[in-house]
């Protein structure tokens, strides 16, 4: 694993200014992918179901089915899997927006609403491995807004997917994956129901339908490769060595950076690293491509740095450094804050944002399922009291349809007596 000094400032700008790559070559055939299944619906999604995910099964997995994926795995399995949805089922409860009515000021009601979206489309890849953990982390959420449809998308879901498709409550669940799925979630078909949101992490050509069909069909965040930070200031270097390689075991593309003041920390963190990779797989790789260890002049710095990069994962070994890292998809404290334990097992979500999204938002939760709006009652005694504030604004923006709405309600009196006390307010 690289050491670099965080005087290099090539190398650490590189950390902060990435850019989210798009393969041109990509993103033509998922516009080609989701051009078709837009025009001809059900005709190109089975097309390249059987092409690509290589469907020869019924498109959509019946409830019988899903019951025996639930009974065929094994209890143990069967027991994580109901103790990581009820965890997740205790954080989304507080994550729902609560409504509220405020008075403004005598005859002035604002209410805030909120709805739960009718329908969602959560997306479960299916690579090399099966991944119930983001069945549970993308329809268990919706569930608990009030979502009353979830309709899950997996190429090839095997019995833990279809046990975590019974134990979250998924309404429905298609053997459909990649960019085709995501099309038909987007739009609809004669099979598969056009949804209000599509959310749930996938490949690129995922990412790149979804980032495509966000015009039409919202979507929760781009997300890229995965990525983890961990600011280390003592600890033991084996134990982050092994939250680098965990981190790294996703994808080539995986980035891990490591950043501590302490030089001999480093070294012991990168030789740690080296004798614990795997000869070859996608761990090598990445830590390989996009592994580094930046040693800082100061924690300050360490923790500036942090905030820069925006990571989707941060570990810190201090509830101090916790506390200023403001800019991260989720946070890990302490020696234990392992992260594989937020990816299964917290209750907190593991769909998070990554390159660099996490200046603008965290994670996936309930509130992502709800619409938020508001409600405005007035009355006339309301009203008059309002006119004074209407009125001006109104004429410095030019626009006297506004204040003759206003007037046309309260009178030529009730408006000049507005105007009165506008004046006498501004005066004193």
């Amino acid at each position: 694993m690289r050491i670099i000094e965080s005087s290099n400032r090539r190398a650490v700008g590189r950390l902060i200014d990435r850019q989210l790559e798009t393969d041109p070559a990509v993103t033509r055939r998922v516009a080609r992918i989701v051009r078709d299944v837009r025009r001809t619906g059900d005709a190109a999604t089975l097309r390249y179901a059987r092409r690509f995910d290589g469907l020869t099964a019924p498109v959509e997995v019946t409830g019988e089915e899903i019951q025996d994926g639930l009974r065929a795995i094994a209890p143990q399995l069967r027991t994580a899997i109901r103790t990581a949805a009820r965890h997740i089922r205790r954080v989304a409860r507080r994550q729902v927006p609560r409504g509220w009515r405020t008075r403004v000021t005598p005859g002035v009601e604002i209410e805030q609403r909120v709805t739960p979206l009718d329908r969602v489309g959560c997306y479960v890849p299916a690579g090399r491995y099966p991944l119930p953990s983001s069945l549970l982390m993308t329809v268990i959420p919706a569930r608990v807004a009030g979502v009353p449809e979830t309709i899950v998308a997996c190429p090839r879901p095997d019995p833990t997917v279809l046990a975590a498709a019974a134990i979250a409550g998924a309404t429905r669940l298609f053997r459909l994956g990649g960019a085709h799925a995501v099309a038909a979630l987007a739009y609809g078909t004669a099979t598969v129901p056009k949804v209000d949101k599509i959310v749930g992490p996938g490949s690129a050509y995922v990412a790149a339908a979804k980032a495509l069909v966000s015009a039409d069909c919202p979507i929760d965040f781009f997300a890229g490769p995965t990525e983890i930070v961990i600011i280390a200031t003592r600890g033991n270097p084996a134990w982050i060595a092994a939250d680098v390689i965990a981190q790294a075991e996703h994808d080539p593309d995986a980035r891990a950076i490591v950043l501590t003041p302490d030089r001999r920390l480093a070294a012991r963190i990168a030789t740690q690293v080296e004798s614990r990779l795997p000869p070859d797989g996608p761990a090598r790789k990445s830590v390989r491509r996009h592994g580094v260890i930046v040693v800082t002049a100061s924690l300050d710095q360490a923790v500036e740095l942090a905030n820069e990069i925006a990571p989707e994962h941060l570990v810190c070994d201090r509830e101090t450094v916790a506390r200023r890292t403001t800019r991260a998809g989720t946070v890990f404290v302490g020696s234990y804050g392992a992260q594989a334990a937020g990816d299964y097992a917290t209750g907190s979500n593991h769909v998070l944002p990554t390159g660099g999204a996490a200046r603008l938002r965290g994670g996936l939760s309930a509130s992502d399922f709800v619409r938020v709006h508001s409600v405005q009652r007035i009355t006339k005694g309301g009203l008059d009291t309002l006119a004074p504030t209407i009125l001006p604004l109104a004429a410095a923006e030019g626009l006297t349809a506004h204040a003759e709405s206003v007037r046309v309600r309260l009178g030529h009196n009730a408006t000049q007596k507005a105007e009165v006390r506008s004046q006498k307010s501004e005066g004193t």
